[in-house]
């Protein structure tokens, strides 16, 4: 059994993997407090070891065997695995078919603001079934090759400490009416600015909120996070100018993408189509009006 992601997302790292020893670790580029890997490996993989970061990873393929708070854990394909920080744990893998997972190592200290006081979560069991905490996982372990928005950061941690807070049984935090002035304020700022990288101490500037709580704000207004907000008005940017004829090459740079790929990924995964097939099937109806 096997857990299918997008292939798109990797296909990179897989020709790493494939070209590799048969057991490899392969790590992203990311911002202080977090680390993202995919690990393949055949076998007992670790011996008992603690860390003070969280670990929280999804197998994607075999069957993840380790022993957690004293007793001996299963992962399989699709699965959630969840160790808190200084829990003594190993790893390996439990068929001889081999075992392929990504996992996220966070710091506590990005989860604090996050927490608003409230204790660190403890999900007790280790391993978890639940397919939006997956896709919230994997919006991020998903492009490894990709460095992560720091807008994107702040809005994938508030929705990974609902997902943990709610494992861990701990009460969902209550929302406070919408802060409407707000998050119009930060929804015009991200319009006026589609064109380069907006960091989130700007929107903390002009909203007044912390970027934990904005990004909660703005999804109870606007059913979005300021992130794909920004993403979605590039991509429409982005249609406009390939309507009017331009390379694609220009377009990924003037709407405000990191490079080419990146626009291709993201323009696939909003429309369903590559822009280069957009661009065809749009300049092909026009030549045959």
């Amino acid at each position: 059994m096997s857990f299918e992601l997008d292939r798109q997302a990797f296909e990179g790292l897989g020709r790493l993997c494939a070209d590799a020893a048969e057991s490899c670790i392969i790590s992203a580029t990311d911002p202080a407090g977090m680390e993202r890997i995919e690990a393949r490996f055949h076998g007992s993989a670790f011996d008992p070891h603690r860390h003070d970061t969280y670990a929280i990873g999804v197998t994607l393929r075999g069957v993840q065997t380790f022993r957690y708070r004293g007793a001996a854990r299963h992962s399989l394909p699709g699965q959630i695995i969840v160790l808190h920080p200084d829990e003594l744990h190993d790893g390996g893998a439990g068929t001889e078919e081999g075992l392929r997972y990504r996992m996220l190592y966070l710091e506590p200290s990005l989860m604090l603001d996050c927490l608003g006081g409230t204790a660190l979560p403890f999900v007790s069991d280790g391993v978890v079934s639940d397919d939006a905490f997956r896709a919230t996982l994997l919006s991020a372990l998903g492009p490894l090759e990709q460095e992560l928005d720091e807008l994107f950061v702040d809005d994938f941690l508030a929705q990974l400490m609902q997902s943990l807070a709610r494992h861990a049984g701990q009460p969902a935090k209550a929302l406070a009416g919408t802060a409407w002035r707000a998050v119009t304020l930060a929804r015009e700022y991200l319009s006026e600015n589609l064109d380069r990288p907006v960091r989130s101490d700007e929107l903390e500037a002009i909203t007044g909120l912390d970027r934990y709580a904005l990004s909660r704000h703005f999804r109870a207004a606007f059913s979005t996070s300021p992130h794909r907000f920004l993403v979605m008005r590039r991509l429409q940017s982005a249609r406009r100018m390939i309507a009017a004829g331009e390379p694609l090459a220009q377009i990924a740079i003037e709407a405000g993408f990191s490079d080419q790929s990146h626009f291709n990924r993201q323009f696939k995964k909003a429309f369903g189509v590559t822009p280069g097939r957009w661009s065809s099937l749009i300049h092909g109806a026009t030549a045959a009006a």
